[in-house]
């Protein structure tokens, strides 16, 4: 019997009520994985937490893409006059991958997907555990290719046994949350990318041009 689906929008939106009637601004390490999926979600959440970015993407392949994203991502805070700081863990492809290649064949949404979704995640949870912030959570909801029930089970597990930090559930792309951030994007000439990052994924893109 399948497990009914939860709506992690509405879930998101009782988490804001509750933090609205506490009348007070958490801290909230954000997981960002490019400039665009940044765009409507900042939107929704800058009024409520003190955001810190995490740019944690060794998935990105090749390293000029990974740069890249992360210039247009810079541009774009400096467009909106944006002051967020912005923590860069070290970009390692070739380690990131290890656990990634015996799953190299399967298409996107896969096993290989979910590991990489943990891998950031818990990378994300680690460090906004060791520096106290109240939330943590990723922007990945917002593309229309990410799991949002696959990313909200993952970001609840981490953090079940946290006595401080909470996961923050979302679906950023509901109530049209998708075509908001393409018009920002467009709006702003954000670079748009058109492969999710990894290795895997652009060598799929080029066999389908075949």
């Amino acid at each position: 019997m399948e497990t009914a689906k939860i709506n992690y929008n509405d879930e998101f939106l009782k988490e804001l009520d509750l933090i609205k009637s506490k009348n007070y601004k958490p801290t909230l390490l954000l997981h960002i994985c490019c400039g665009p999926c940044f765009t409507y979600p900042y939107e929704l959440l800058k009024n409520h937490f003190r955001i810190t970015i995490f740019y944690n993407n060794s998935n990105i392949f090749p390293e000029a893409e990974y740069h890249r994203r992360l210039t247009e991502l810079k541009k774009y805070l400096k467009a909106i006059n944006a002051d967020i700081p912005i923590i860069e863990p070290p970009y390692d492809n070739d380690a990131y991958n290890v656990d990634l290649l015996p799953y190299a064949d399967q298409k996107e949404g896969g096993d290989r997907c979910r590991i990489c979704f943990t891998k950031r995640l818990e990378k994300t949870f680690s460090y906004a555990s060791k520096n106290h912030f109240d939330y943590y959570g990723t922007v990945m909801s917002i593309s229309r290719f990410k799991n949002s029930q696959i990313l909200n089970e993952i970001g609840f597990e981490i953090a079940k046994n946290s006595l401080y930090t909470k996961w923050l559930p979302a679906d950023f792309k509901k109530n049209g949350g998708y075509e908001k951030s393409l018009k920002i994007v467009r709006d702003f000439k954000i670079y748009f990318q058109d492969y999710c990052g990894c290795k895997f994924s652009i060598r799929r893109k080029i066999e389908e041009f075949k």
